[in-house]
């Protein structure tokens, strides 16, 4: 077990928008809490900066130095890196304001991919209902992993405050987000569901103007 504690790392992390006009895709349906993103590098200004991919292929964001590094270290010790969307904020520090993403990266051996994944899975899917677990994990906790089914670490990490500027916008699935993420594994019922509770949002709305300008 003293390999697969030295392989591990899991971190947060702050992902910066790729710009702040397109920082808005953030709220999007295509970036939910607890999606899978991949990690790609590109050089900027000598440097190799780590950028985060949706499932989708969009550049969602980028990574400040310190993260990179860590991320740039994983890669080069062919680690395997999964990125999960933890939450969206929005941050009034600049004008305009805009979104941000908080990240969990989890850096760890592929020979141990099966026992890992489902560690990360079981992590993804405690961000879909706005929890955020430890990850920054010890030695004994890594072990846990490997000896204890379904475990998962009691212990939580709380979301930033309010003082630092950011608002926590999504932090967990909610009932249309769910519906999206049937439709996308394939469940053609929720599919059309999705659609119809569009169209039924939708028709309450325009029903409620009508009533407020006296159309009806």
């Amino acid at each position: 077990m003293e390999l697969v504690d030295r392989s591990y790392k899991g971190f947060y992390a702050h992902l910066e928008p790729a710009n702040l006009k397109q920082s808005g895709m953030f709220m999007s349906a295509d970036n939910l809490v607890g999606d899978d993103f991949e990690i790609f590098f590109k050089m900027e200004e000598g440097r190799n900066v780590a950028w985060a991919r949706n499932r989708f292929d969009a550049e969602v964001g980028y990574f400040d130095a310190d993260t990179s590094r860590k991320l740039q270290l994983a890669k080069a010790r062919d680690q395997k890196i999964r990125c999960l969307l933890s939450f969206v904020a929005f941050s009034d520090s600049t004008d305009p304001g805009y979104y941000w993403g908080q990240m969990a990266l989890f850096c760890f051996n592929p020979a141990y991919s099966k026992e890992m994944d489902a560690f990360v899975d079981r992590c993804a899917a405690k961000f879909k209902q706005g929890v955020r677990p430890r990850i920054d994990l010890g030695s004994q906790a890594v072990e846990k992993i490997f000896t204890e089914k379904d475990w998962i670490p009691s212990e939580t990490v709380s979301t930033p405050s309010r003082e630092s500027g950011s608002a926590i916008l999504k932090d967990h699935l909610t009932v249309s987000e769910k519906v999206v993420e049937q439709a996308r594994a394939g469940n053609k019922g929720c599919y059309v569901i999705s659609w119809l509770f569009i169209i039924v949002v939708v028709v309450a709305i325009l029903y409620g103007l009508a009533h407020l300008f006296g159309v009806l």
